[in-house]
């Protein structure tokens, strides 16, 4: 059931990959690991999470999903979320205790990449105020110094401007 691939996939890892919750929660109800990784640091919750499939983040997380745990790029599964738009899956992660102010190798929270990969639109502003209620620190810079604010601003956010200005970010 640990079986791993040349790419260091699990057979859980390939169910995730292809959205198959039936053969996945078949996986996971037989013992496989919601938590091993393959060669990319992929694993099923964290894919799950990155990619919307809530069917299958909700095996993982009824089955011991480490919230934690990381990605490549250092990030937890509520940082791609955000990047992506999947705001069902936010606010799922941020239920489960997903901590909204960790930072990711590249200098980003959850809230940044929701305003610096986006275009600001309906999703993401549903995104932004689910990490504001909660608990993202809306005043955690990138590393470079740079607020969540001053990103919105810059790229025309007006509705996530707003919202940030009302959650008191400077």
């Amino acid at each position: 059931i640990e079986t791993r691939d040349g790419q260091g996939n699990t057979p859980l890892l390939r169910a995730t990959q292809g959205n198959h919750a039936q053969a996945a929660a078949a996986l996971i109800e037989a013992g496989a690991n919601v938590n091993a990784q393959n060669n990319m640091q992929d694993s099923a919750y964290l894919l799950a999470g990155a990619q919307g499939y809530r069917e299958i983040l909700e095996l993982t997380l009824s089955h011991g999903a480490d919230l934690k745990s990381t990605n490549r790029y250092g990030g937890t599964a509520l940082i791609p979320a955000c990047e992506r738009g999947h705001v069902e899956v936010v606010q799922r992660l941020l239920q489960a205790g997903v901590d909204p102010n960790h930072v990711n190798r590249l200098g980003w929270t959850g809230l940044l990449e929701a305003i610096i990969l986006s275009d600001g639109g309906p999703r993401h502003q549903a995104i932004v105020a689910l990490l504001i209620e909660g608990g993202a620190d809306v005043n955690l810079p990138d590393k470079d110094g740079r607020t969540p604010l001053q990103h919105a601003r810059q790229r025309g956010q007006t509705e996530i401007v707003k919202m940030l200005e009302r959650a008191r970010a400077r």
